[in-house]
């Protein structure tokens, strides 16, 4: 079993409740900032009526460390239209940070390191164990296909998401974490 610390965010009560049979997917996401401290930063951010935020469940920083900000059972606001059955993993990861929708800054160049990578796999199989209707993985860009206009050019559509990018390494995962991938 992976270690993984308990970090709450600050609203984590005020966010709805699910019994653990109603999680079928996992979304793999990238955080798109610098660090792990500014990921958490940004989760603080209140953006809805009912106080909370912005936040997957759970963060793996670059060196491999876990953080649990959300408990898998409660839902968290980090996909649209699955959170309700749904537990985000954001990976630490640059991504197109800090012009998230520049047009001419649309790749994604960092790799995701090996000791993120295991700590990924092994998250996973603790999902698996205590979420027992846990049957699919997907990426943000295979659930949000959205094109919004660049920021430095309305007439140019980029990707609203394109996490966890072109460098996720799917194929080593997937094989071996006994999920599906959808949305591919």
């Amino acid at each position: 079993m992976p270690a993984i610390t308990d970090q709450p965010l600050p609203y984590v009560d005020s966010l709805p409740e699910r019994p653990a049979e109603a999680v079928t997917l996992v979304v793999i996401h990238c955080t798109e900032l610098p660090d792990l401290l500014t990921a958490r930063e940004y989760g603080e951010k209140v953006l809805y009526e009912s106080g909370a935020g912005n936040s997957g469940h759970y963060y793996i920083d670059r060196d491999g460390t876990i953080l649990r900000y959300v408990p898998g059972t409660r839902i968290a606001h980090h996909v649209r239209g699955r959170n309700a059955d749904s537990i985000g993993i954001e990976l630490v990861n640059s991504g197109r940070y800090p012009d998230w929708f520049l047009a001419g800054n649309q790749s994604m160049s960092e790799p995701y390191p090996e000791g993120q990578i295991e700590a990924l796999r092994g998250l996973l199989a603790q999902l698996r164990r205590e979420f027992p209707n846990l049957r699919g993985i997907a990426g943000h860009e295979d659930l949000d296909t959205a094109r919004v206009p660049a920021s430095d050019d309305p007439a140019v559509m980029v990707p609203r998401k394109l996490d966890p990018g072109p460098l996720f390494p799917w194929d080593a995962i997937v094989p071996s974490c006994g999920l599906e991938r959808i949305g591919a």
